[in-house]
């Protein structure tokens, strides 16, 4: 049989056991504003560029179309964050204020 030094060796145990760095669990004011920021002028956007193609404001849909997507790039991340933040004040399980970047 081998000689394993169990000293060096990493497992579960140790990690769940040990935990090396702290989890702060504050919300993040301006990373959350930020997120619901995107999320409304995201969702604004593509209300408004729907509208506008629609219409054909400025003559043809392309204007409509253009502002459709610039909302709709804003309001993807928007969405995502404001979730994240949403559950974890929630106190969801897999969810934290970690998760959110900082600004």
């Amino acid at each position: 049989m081998a000689y394993v030094d169990h000293a060096f060796s990493i497992s579960d145990e140790d990690i769940m056991m040990e935990s090396s760095y702290t989890v702060s669990n504050k919300p993040p004011i301006k990373e959350i504003a930020l997120a619901i920021s995107l999320f409304v002028f995201g969702a604004i956007g593509i209300v408004i560029g729907i509208a506008m193609a629609i219409n054909k404001v400025g003559g043809d849909s392309a204007h409509g179309l253009f502002f459709a997507i610039l909302g709709g790039i804003l309001f993807i991340p928007g969405f995502y964050y404001t979730r994240i933040s949403y559950y974890a004040y929630k106190g969801y399980k897999e969810f934290s204020f970690s998760n959110v970047p900082a600004v």
